[in-house]
């Protein structure tokens, strides 16, 4: 019942019971996993889990136990201990969540729970993971999330062992990301207006002021939270398209001299795209300075897809940069411009992620680049050929902003398909009739949790869960099965869920919905 499904995994006889004495033996680059075991239990239990050279629960790194990866671990439960070891300090924090899935639901919660009995089954595991990307894109951008519910979604995600949270800090409809020189960016491009209700052209909107942005240090502080729980954070900063808020707080960064723009209220992509004269390249290298200064993660974002290229066609110094750089045109910029800001990550030893929606920009990127293809996947399968490494993004597998159902009874999601528990949990990350030298560069698998139809954490999370939980289980272990494997252990991990207060859509609820 636990998910992501184990790799392997048998039953022993009895069982091992926690008690106030129960005592934890860790030492070494082991110490961190038991503190975060601490931390998770402690609120529901009240168990000290005490550190002691004798104690019956044992984490141990054992780098000979290579044949476990990075992220894999080795579980034995029996009656009179605890045995959790792995090759890195990371293949135990995974293990950790194993731990506490095996614990009754109850452990799982923030507050105290008197007279439960915290027991493990007796168990023998030995879990790695197919994937090593096994991510979540939150969009902070259209709505704005404090940074106490992104840790939340961050505890949320190391339960399930997904192991990337991708944060889209910046877009048309808002500016999450403080800049050092560039204060007007969440000053201005931090705060809309008003915000669209209804799908793009609506034509409605609620009138109200969205705002919000994060300081560094509570940037630093997450990135440090989600570190000790084995997740990255990997910053997304959108460029060239994408940018009105930008646009709004600094007009000059774009292509048509003396426009005053708002923080676009509408939905959809705006027209508006930051231009390309030497000022622009200064800027976007002046921000990603200060991302690479918050956020440690080796993989940085720059968006990169749905980019409007009508304003270079009609800017005298578009013309001019395309010809100078012996372009065939002004749409030809677009790739030249992702090309320019990934020199500029690659010579700071990061890698330059972007989106591949089939605008021919990511194929003509070197192969350090890593490619997210979203609308096709044969946009991955020639990104993968050219070298690239690929994190698998599917819109009709792993877009959690599509509805879960049909009826009146689901929230409003975009227009044009349903993305149900068994389509997210059917979505294998290596296609069948991929070749082995492309299959080889794919990374693994995210979701994309859009919010333009997602304003609070209960929204959220009623979209995420339980279709995390199969994407989990896919990236983890595409060899568990729907019915016989992931079935049972989601309907047993709905008890989980409630016991941590994650308001989810119900398994019985069907996929027509009409309550």
């Amino acid at each position: 019942m636990i998910i992501p499904h184990p790799t392997h995994a048998v039953r022993i006889p009895g069982r091992f019971t926690f008690d106030p004495a129960t005592a934890v033996r860790a030492e070494g680059a082991a110490r961190p996993a038991a503190r975060l075991l601490r931390t998770l239990l402690r609120p529901a239990t009240g168990l000290p889990l005490r550190d002691s050279p004798s104690g019956s629960v044992v984490l141990a790194v054992d780098p000979l136990l290579g044949g476990l990866g990075t992220e894999g671990y080795g579980l034995t439960v029996g009656p009179d201990a605890v045995l959790l070891r792995a090759a890195t300090g990371e293949g135990l924090l995974r293990g950790v969540q194993t731990i506490r899935q095996l614990l009754p639901p109850e452990a799982l919660s923030e507050r105290p729970v008197p007279g439960v009995a915290w027991w493990l089954p007796g168990v023998q595991i030995t879990d790695v993971p197919r994937h090593r990307w096994r991510g979540v894109l939150l969009d902070v951008a259209r709505h704005f999330q404090p940074v106490r519910y992104l840790r939340r979604f961050v505890d949320l995600l190391a339960l399930h062992k997904l192991n990337v949270l991708h944060l889209h800090l910046t877009d048309d409809q808002g500016w999450r990301m403080p800049v050092p020189g560039y204060p007007r960016l969440t000053e201005v491009g931090g705060v809309r207006s008003r915000s669209m209700r209804g799908r793009a052209g609506s034509g409605r909107y609620d009138d109200e002021p969205h705002a919000g942005a994060y300081t560094a240090a509570e940037l630093r502080e997450l990135v440090a939270y989600a570190t000790a729980r084995g997740v990255e954070v990997m910053p997304e900063i959108e460029m060239p398209g994408h940018a009105r808020a930008a646009l709004a707080a600094y007009p000059e960064l774009g292509n048509v001299p003396g426009r005053a723009l708002e923080v676009w209220t509408e939905w959809g992509v705006s027209d508006a795209v930051f231009g390309v004269h030497d000022e622009v390249l200064d800027f976007c290298r002046s921000v990603l300075g200060a991302v690479l200064d918050v956020f440690p993660s080796r993989y940085v974002h720059i968006g990169g897809d749905e980019c409007p290229v009508a304003e270079w066609a009609e800017s005298p110094r578009a013309r001019a940069r395309a010809a100078e750089a012996g372009l065939a045109g002004t749409a030809a910029l677009h790739g030249w411009f992702l090309g320019r800001i990934g020199e500029f990550l690659l010579a700071a030893g990061r890698r330059p992620v972007c989106w591949a929606d089939g605008s021919g920009a990511a194929g003509a990127l070197p192969p350090e680049f890593t490619v997210m293809p979203w609308r096709d996947a044969g946009h991955g399968l020639a990104a993968a050929l050219a070298g690239q490494d690929v994190v698998m993004a599917p819109h009709r597998a792993t877009y959690l902003d599509y509805p879960q159902a049909d009826g009146p009874g689901e929230p409003l999601g975009q227009a044009g398909a349903v993305v149900d528990l068994r389509a997210v949990h059917a979505n294998d990350p290596v296609p069948a009739d991929w070749p082995p030298e492309a299959a080889a560069h794919v990374l693994g698998t995210q979701a994309q949790l859009w919010t333009e139809f997602a304003q609070t954490p209960a929204d959220i999370e009623y979209l995420a869960f339980p279709r995390l939980c199969a994407l989990a289980d896919r990236a983890w272990n595409p060899a568990a099965d729907w019915a016989t494997d992931f079935l049972p252990a989601v309907r047993g991990h709905q008890a989980r869920l409630a016991a941590l207060g994650v308001r989810h859509r119900p398994l019985d609820r069907p996929r027509t919905a009409t309550a």
